[in-house]
């Protein structure tokens, strides 16, 4: 969730974004997203960004969910700890809604992770879900869907940049 201003309004569901990019912003920040985010921009392509769309005050969550629905085509960057992020697991299964709904792209990317631990939720997946069953124990309906976002997205041809 990073990237190019636009026109500001007071809520970003005025601005139509061509990319959505969701990530976990302490995986991949400070490096991946980063040059992701400048190379979007030298193309000229506008993309989301909570830190430079979102202003204060503003309610996070609307207003994430309002900017997916306004833009084009979302790229997921799933990195070890993207499904430990309830904020990742909700953009994502918002973002699987809206592209089943509309026939908008997903575009995943396997940032140090293999497509297969996403998909089978293994490794450092399987231990955010254990943890997300029990913190979440009165609503497993809701973690059931965060597993089936994912696997719904990583049945999806992307890209895996495993130690590049």
């Amino acid at each position: 969730m990073a990237c190019n201003k636009r026109q500001r309004s007071s809520s970003s569901h005025t601005n139509n974004f061509d990319v959505f990019v969701s990530f976990r912003g302490a995986d991949t920040r400070n490096g991946f997203t980063n040059h992701l985010f400048a190379a979007l921009q030298r193309k000229g392509v506008v993309a989301f960004t909570d830190d430079q769309t979102i202003q204060k005050g503003d309610f996070l969550e609307s207003e994430l969910l309002l900017a997916i629905e306004g833009s084009r085509v979302f790229i997921v960057v799933f990195s070890k700890d993207y499904a430990s992020s309830t904020w990742c697991m909700k953009e994502l299964t918002k973002i699987v809604d809206w592209v089943e709904v509309t026939g908008r792209s997903l575009l995943p990317i396997f940032y140090d992770v293999t497509p297969s631990e996403v998909r089978k939720q293994s490794g450092e997946f399987a231990k955010a879900f254990a943890e997300h069953e029990e913190r979440f124990k009165d609503d497993l309906e809701m973690v059931k869907e965060w597993r089936a976002a994912l696997k719904t997205s990583c049945d999806r041809c992307g890209w895996d940049v495993q130690n590049k």
